[in-house]
């Protein structure tokens, strides 16, 4: 697909002019007469040469999705047409990458694309949740409604990445600190007091003279370590990238204790609160299903999704093959077959999202808790460690003076 830059008149004689993709200058021509106007001109666009860093790129921010997606819904509320709604967000989106894609999907719905077909091009902003549901929304005749719940479901897992974010950022800088200030020790100060006892000519004592190994090793192989550390995560991190090592983590993180709760759940507030976005939405079940399996961010959590939706298929309720599977709670269960039994599984699926999203900040809380003393712990064992082994002989030199 190429893009033309056209000019034409409308049907009121006004004169318009904008970019249209497409296959050649012919269906170019085409497509925006189907559409009323009188072509004038019809050039194909010079593509400007693009040289960009990976590291300079600007992101789109999820709540840069939140505030598009609730300012649209207000404007096809109030009744202006959805090529207009893009080409006014997209002049004021102050992101130059979201601006970039809105101009783009402003393109594609004037070419002829559906809403839904226009956004599914860039599944690196839009997943296939959102289109799934605009998609409904524009058969249902409903993109306003659609749009707000699209917008409330976003922004209340926008906030519950950041509370599990949060709880893993303080462990992380304080470890990241206290490697930083150990190395200090073991490379610069170390050397010091090695170089004081040199001159005592008194055995040192067992602790202080491993500490000194320890030292004159760091000091000796400090490169040969990062570059182990490095190579060592990054070995980590393509298995992890695999579908192997993905399920054997996933599994793993799920058993540990403390944070193998968390991530349940975490994982049981995003499915209800997603699929009960679905279904209120108007998708099928085991459309919504499927969307959401591909969603859950845990290898162990998709699998029990898509049994369930592979039993569902074959006529089974959503309950029963949900107990089976072992991995959500049985409240959960308990709840959804209540749901469907009175025929309010969406309103049942958000009231269940509302009370994991509670449970979710108490595990937060008891995260940090229970890490922060053993932090202390670590912390004062290793750094005070290091200090009083080299102040043994000091201890020991002054106890020879006293008693002589």
């Amino acid at each position: 697909m190429a893009k033309f830059n056209w000019q034409g008149r409308a049907k009121d004689g006004s004169t318009q002019s904008g970019i249209i993709e497409s296959a050649n200058e012919a269906t170019a021509k085409a497509t925006l007469s189907a559409q009323g106007i009188k072509v004038t001109s019809v050039k194909k666009a010079k593509e400007a040469i693009n040289i960009s860093l990976p590291f300079l790129k600007t992101k789109i921010k999820t709540g840069d999705l939140v505030i598009f997606t609730k300012q649209f819904a207000t404007m096809i509320d109030a009744g202006l047409p959805l090529v207009q709604c893009l080409e006014i967000l997209a002049d004021q989106q102050p992101n130059p990458a979201f601006k970039k894609v809105l101009s783009e999907v402003k393109n594609d719905v004037e070419s002829g694309s559906t809403f839904a077909e226009a956004l599914g091009k860039h599944p690196t902003v839009f997943d296939r949740l959102f289109v799934n549901l605009v998609a409904a929304g524009e058969v249902g005749g409903i993109l306003d409604t659609i749009l707000n719940r699209l917008a409330n479901y976003i922004e209340k897992n926008m906030l519950l990445k950041k509370k599990v974010k949060g709880a893993m950022v303080y462990p992380a800088s304080v470890m990241a600190v206290a490697v930083i200030v150990i190395a200090i020790i073991l490379i610069w100060v170390i050397p010091v007091f090695q170089k004081m006892f040199s001159g005592a000519g008194k055995a040192l004592p067992a602790p202080t003279v491993f500490v000194i190994n320890l030292s004159e090793f760091v000091q000796s192989y400090f490169l040969l370590i990062v570059g182990a550390f490095i190579i060592l995560l990054t070995l980590v991190k393509r298995f992890y990238a695999s579908d192997r090592g993905k399920a054997l983590f996933d599994k793993f993180f799920l058993k540990l204790p403390v944070i193998g709760p968390l991530i349940r759940k975490v994982a049981v507030a995003k499915f209800t609160r997603t699929l009960g976005t679905l279904i209120s939405s108007g998708v099928p079940i085991l459309e919504g299903l499927d969307v959401v399996a591909r969603t859950a961010g845990n290898v162990v959590i998709e699998q029990a999704i898509l049994k369930t939706r592979s039993s569902i298929s074959e006529g089974r309720s959503i309950s029963e093959p949900l107990a089976e599977t072992k991995v959500f709670p049985s409240m959960v269960v308990q709840m959804i077959s209540v749901g469907e039994a009175t025929g309010a599984l969406d309103q049942m699926l958000s009231k269940i999202a509302d009370f994991y999203d509670q449970e979710v900040d108490d595990a937060v809380g008891a995260l940090t808790s229970a890490i922060e003393p053993m932090l202390m712990v670590f912390l004062g064992g290793t750094i005070g460690g290091l200090v009083i082994a080299m102040y043994l002989p000091v201890f020991t030199m002054a106890g020879a003076v006293a008693g002589g």
